[in-house]
Order: C-alpha cells, then structure tokens, then sequence
C-alpha cells in the first residue's frame, strides 16, 4: 500500500475518476466535495497526500493550504482550471508542493503524486547549516544567525536546493525542477520573484550567499565549502 490520499474536489466527476486511478496506483482514497468538509477530513484522516482543488465551495483551497500548513507538513498537489502564473504562485506560497492545470492526465497525478512522496519520505537529513543560516527540512523552520525567520513553503523549499546545492551554478529550469519535480512551462519568471522575496528575508548585515550569475543563473555561496 503506498499511503491514504485525500481528495478534495467539488466535481464528482473529476474527484471519481482520480480515486480510481489512485486505488489502481495501490493507494487507499477518500473523496471531499467542498472545502470545510474536506479540512475536516484531512485532520481526520491524517492522510500521506492531498489532492487538493483551488476552487471549492465553502472554503477555498489556499485558505485550506493555509489552515493545514499551521500544524501539518502533508504533502499537497494542487489542481485549478486557472493558467495564469500568479494563481501558481499563490497555490505555492499558501503551503503546496505541487500545481497541475485542468485538464490533466491522471497518470500524470499519480506520478507527481510519487515524486512528492519519495522526496518527502527520502529526506535524510532533517537538518541543513550553511554559513549563518540553518534549516530545519522537519519543522520547515529557518533561523538566520540564530534568529527565526518566516519564509514561504515554496522559498524553504527553494532554500532547500539552494544549501544542498552549495556553489553550484543552477539554471532557472534546474531550480524548477529541482525544487517543484517538473518544469513549469514559463515559470521560470516566478522563480525570479520568488527568489528575490528570499533574498530580502535572508540577507543579514550585507550577508547575501545567494548570487546572480548572469547569463546562467543563480548560485549558493558558501564560505570555506
């Protein structure tokens, strides 16, 4: 059995043909229809995934994003009609793992689904120092010279590539999909934003290990690496 997931869909259809596909993957499913239904479940449940809608009644999927990410890391993959990149950034900032745009294949679910489990469940190293700043990959917590640091789930996850890819020169394609499982076809601009925000939260007395290198792409110093 590789886990329970959650399936948080307000179209019957859709949720129903997911689950089956889930079940047939070796996953047990549960399915929720609207948005204050499935928070319930999900801290019910205590699922290994979630499958989670932008757009449901009653409540909608950034505030469950949110209202999970306060006491639960499980992992989430996002599904929305909407293109537009901003509606990507704000699934990813309100606490997601994952994005996919309607309509999809769902064998293309099922392996996002797995990416996001093995790289959950293979993490084995909880914690990261490099220079002045650590992360804990367990609590998602970040301290920058000892202090607490309030980031993103997408920055921490960013940070996360960043300190395990010291000095490193990495390509926008190579941080989308080093950090996200897959490329994101123009997104490579939001990861600009999204790494510029990370800059502002990190940088101490000048300190700032993360540099553009121009014409290539971005890069993690670390003193004495």
């Amino acid at each position: 059995m590789n886990g329970t997931v959650l399936i948080i869909e307000d179209d019957t259809r859709i949720a129903n043909w997911v689950k089956v596909y889930f079940e047939r993957a070796g996953f047990s499913a549960e399915v929720a229809h609207d948005g204050e239904e499935g928070l319930d479940l999900a801290r019910f449940l205590n699922p290994d995934l979630i499958i989670l809608d932008l757009m449901l009644p009653r409540l909608n999927g950034v505030d469950i994003c949110r209202a999970l990410r306060r006491d639960s890391d499980v992992p989430i993959i996002m599904l929305t009609a909407r293109e537009a990149h901003v509606e990507r950034i704000i699934g990813l900032n309100s606490g997601a793992d994952d994005y996919i745009v309607k309509p999809f294949d769902p064998e293309e679910v099922i392996a996002r689904a797995q990416a996001v489990l093995r790289r959950v469940r293979g993490k084995t190293q909880q914690t990261i120092t490099r220079n002045n700043i650590t992360l804990n990959e367990t609590t998602k917590s970040v301290t920058v010279d000892e202090e607490s640091v309030e980031l993103s789930q997408a920055q921490i996850a960013l940070l996360s590539t960043f300190m395990r890819h010291p000095n490193q020169v990495l390509t926008r394609d190579q941080l989308i999909s080093l950090t996200f499982s897959h490329g994101f076809q123009g997104f490579d601009r939001a990861i600009d934003s999204q790494i510029a925000r990370l800059r502002k939260q990190i940088n101490r007395g000048g300190r700032q290990p993360i540099q553009t290198v121009y014409g290539a792409g971005y890069k993690f110093v670390v003193e004495d690496e």
